[in-house]
């Protein structure tokens, strides 16, 4: 039977859509890690995930013998164009088989739907915003999923390249050894705090944590605004965000620095929940909360997730600072190691921090271009 690309336009198709990969990888990959299902429920619900409203976003599926062997989803964000002041199509969900006529024919479907609206590039894998998932493995196969972060098989960024795209930009990270910390990290700490009116803010619940959540999401806002792709979260997605972390986060693995009672600086990390979320098989109920949990607790690795410092108080020793205050939580909980989570590769003030860290460079993701 021939090769077709079709709209995803019934809930039993969208179904398919989102479990797609679980089908491709699950059995094959134990790298592979499953999404939450009840959050990606919501984001591919229009009326519940407020993208959509100010984005153009189409689903496809390819099917082959009356199976579904590839999924893309197309987008244009319109906020983030005319934030940026640029005229940007993406494409953002891509997992196929192994099959270079699958993979090129839903790229071209996609090429196509957005030249039609007047697109002259497309960029990908890139979702509505900077905390979907962005980039396609191209370094660090071997490795587990990190939260937040995609896992794919070593032939996906292959067969992309073979339909026509070249590199945009890469993101790093960084695998940092928690028992080999360098002792002069916790002189400059010290210093930070015996010599300046900077608060450390440290919590052991999330009642505490609560009344820092909108803050700090707002200086995010302020200071990604040069990151690639970046476009400022609205309350909704925030607190849609909040929801999402806020079960799973350890209190303890959350700093916060203020100046006069404004929050200047933040550190958010996560104890590997990995190991659960594959357990429970993307699944929080009835028992998927509870293996996530237990699966945190067991974790040796700490995934760092957010952060951010304010522009005029950044080289002041305020990432040292939070760093020392995540090493040592981090010692007493018995993690012994951290995923960086993605840094640009432009970003050499933070990828400097992490070399001094004695960091090493194990996974890589990478967002492709093509013009049209």
């Amino acid at each position: 039977m021939p090769l077709e690309i079709r709209e995803v336009k019934t809930a039993k198709e969208k179904r398919l859509f989102i479990y797609l990969p679980e089908k491709l990888y699950e059995k094959q990959y134990p790298q592979w890690v499953h999404p939450i299902y009840p959050s990606q429920k919501k984001f591919f619900n229009p009326r519940r995930h407020k993208p959509w409203s100010f984005s153009d976003a189409i689903l496809y599926l390819a099917w082959r013998d009356d199976n579904a062997v590839g999924r893309v989803m197309g987008i244009i964000n319109h906020r983030v164009n005319e934030f940026h002041k640029i005229r940007e199509s993406r494409f953002a969900f891509f997992d196929c088989i192994e099959d270079q006529d699958v993979a090129s024919s839903l790229l071209t479907t996609v090429e196509n739907w957005v030249s039609a609206k007047g697109y002259r590039y497309i960029v990908g894998p890139l979702g509505f915003t900077n905390t979907d998932p962005l980039g396609v493995l191209v370094e660090g196969f071997e490795e587990r999923a990190a939260v937040g972060a995609p896992w794919h098989p070593a032939y996906t960024h292959k067969l992309i390249e073979h339909a026509g795209y070249r590199k945009e930009v890469d993101w790093v990270t960084y695998y940092v050894d928690f028992r080999n910390w360098p002792a002069v990290y916790e002189k400059i700490g010290d210093r930070v705090l015996g010599r300046s009116r900077y608060e450390l803010w440290e919590f052991s619940s999330r009642n505490e944590l609560k009344h820092w959540v909108k803050p700090a999401f707002y200086l995010m806002n302020e200071t990604y605004r040069g990151l690639y792709g970046f476009s400022p979260l609205t309350d909704q997605e925030i607190d849609k965000i909040s929801n999402e972390y806020l079960p799973v986060l350890d209190p303890r693995l959350v700093k916060m620095v203020t100046l006069d009672g404004k929050v200047i600086a933040f550190a958010v990390g996560l104890q590997d929940i990995s190991e659960g979320i594959r357990s429970a098989r993307g699944k929080l109920f009835p028992f998927g909360i509870l293996k996530i949990i237990r699966a945190r607790r067991r974790s040796k690795r700490l995934d760092m997730l957010l952060g951010a410092i304010k522009e005029e108080h950044r080289g002041k020793g305020l990432d040292v600072l939070m760093a020392n205050a995540l090493h040592s939580s981090g010692q007493k909980m018995g993690i012994t190691h951290a995923d960086s989570h993605h840094e640009l590769e432009s970003n050499v003030k933070m990828r400097g921090e992490m070399e001094r860290l004695g960091g090493r460079i194990y996974k890589r993701h990478r967002l492709y271009r093509k013009d049209l």
